[in-house]
């Protein structure tokens, strides 16, 4: 008994609490036998959390993939691209001056003049802004009175049976065969009466009739309104003292000093419409057709709509001399002029650069995803990972504000795909 207890009590307290130390091999197998069940316990938990346990566990279930899921859309994708531009008045053209003499006054370059405004001066004259498509070819007036022809007299005298000499006091012209013996002035007549005596009007010299006509009374007209250019009244208007443009002109850069002789670029003009200029590529200038409309965004980041008016037909060589009509730098470029109905929203900005966009490609009810959603698969080409995991094969199309045309077997609208993060 006295042994059992003996042995009891050891096993109770253990030699740590009697301060003896344990047989070396005893202390061994006890370390092994701790070791042996931590990694047991670690090797349970391991297989725990990777579901291989047997357990019945249902709620056990690998973490979701990241990434949003969105789907397939049909719809219409645009294509646009920015090119530079420049916002102005468009190029200076040389005004039609007719007149011949000396420049003794010239209008400030920038000015606006309308009709009835003075464009300049020759020889102290004003040269009067007329609006109007055709050019100002010949002095307009009465002519010198034409009587009958003598054939007509012959005929007259014929008719009542005698034989009627002309009057000694009438002379037959030779370049037209007609009397002049009449001093009577006979109306000038033709298309161009008609667009000055429309003018003439329109600035309040009236008391005719505005029809091809230059009559009498045209000639008082004409006289009044003379008397208010401070010129002398003649009654005929001289080809070389007004000028016909189609509406209000902007002066540009004169090309003369005063006190020189009237010469081809005397003065230049613009339009009073700002507008913008791109020097387009030659070889990618299919956008620029007349009517096409397109965005601009000015200086200030604010945008306005714009549409092509023109469009160059002669390419001018870059730098370099080379033609070579490759767009970007180095190629050759075509003007494309732009107009801006809303000038109001141009504010006070008369110059500057600006970005113009146009559309440059479209494609209509295709299907279409974010770009984002595309993945790269391993035998090459794209392809969308659906929402339960699968990756189909597609065909890209048009790229376009982030979004992409897809197609492909088993792709259809309203698929839903995987965005990865």
């Amino acid at each position: 008994m006295a042994e059992t207890d003996t042995v009891t009590h050891v096993d109770d307290t253990g030699p740590e609490d009697e301060g003896i130390e344990p047989p070396r091999g005893a202390r061994g197998r006890r370390t092994a036998l701790i070791a042996c069940a931590v990694a047991v316990v670690a090797a349970v938990a391991v297989v725990g959390a990777l579901g291989l346990g047997g357990g019945t566990d249902e709620n056990v279930s690998a973490p979701p993939r990241a990434g949003s899921v969105v789907p397939v859309t049909r719809a219409t994708l645009t294509e646009r691209t920015d090119v530079d531009g420049q916002l102005g008045f468009g190029t200076e053209i040389p005004l039609p001056v007719k007149a011949t003499g000396t420049v003794t006054w010239l209008p400030q370059q920038g000015a606006t003049e309308e009709r009835g405004d003075t464009l300049l001066r020759v020889d102290d004259r004003p040269v009067v802004l007329l609006y109007g498509s055709m050019p100002m070819y010949r002095d307009l007036g009465l002519v010198a009175a034409t009587p009958a022809t003598e054939s007509e007299s012959g005929a007259a005298s014929s008719d009542t049976g005698t034989d009627a000499a002309p009057s000694p006091s009438a002379t037959t012209e030779p370049s037209t065969g007609t009397s002049t013996g009449s001093s009577a002035p006979a109306p000038l007549t033709g298309m161009d009466v008609l667009q000055f005596e429309t003018n003439l009007a329109a600035l309040g010299y009236t008391g005719f009739t505005v029809d091809e006509k230059f009559t009498d009374k045209t000639v008082q007209a004409v006289k009044r309104w003379q008397k208010s250019l401070g010129l002398a009244e003649t009654g005929t208007v001289g080809v070389g003292d007004v000028i016909y443009s189609a509406g209000k002109v902007r002066i540009g850069q004169p090309g003369a000093r005063l006190g020189a002789a009237v010469g081809e670029n005397t003065l230049t003009y613009t339009g009073t419409a700002r507008k913008v200029v791109v020097n387009a590529s030659a070889s990618d200038a299919a956008w620029a057709v007349r009517g096409t409309v397109v965005g601009i965004t000015l200086p200030d980041g604010k945008s306005v709509r714009g549409e092509v008016a023109s469009v160059g037909r002669q390419a001018s060589a870059p730098e370099g001399g080379s033609t070579d009509g490759e767009s970007g730098a180095g190629a050759a470029t075509v003007p494309v002029t732009i107009t801006i109905a809303d000038q109001g929203a141009l504010g006070r900005l008369e110059s500057g650069p600006v970005t113009v966009e146009y559309v440059g490609r479209e494609v209509k009810d295709v299907l279409s995803v974010p770009v984002a959603a595309l993945v790269a698969l391993a035998e090459g080409g794209h392809g969308l990972e659906t929402e339960d995991g699968r990756f189909v094969a597609v065909k890209t199309g048009l790229f376009a504000d982030g979004d992409v045309e897809v197609s492909g077997t088993g792709v259809t609208e309203g698929m839903k795909v995987r965005i990865p993060e």
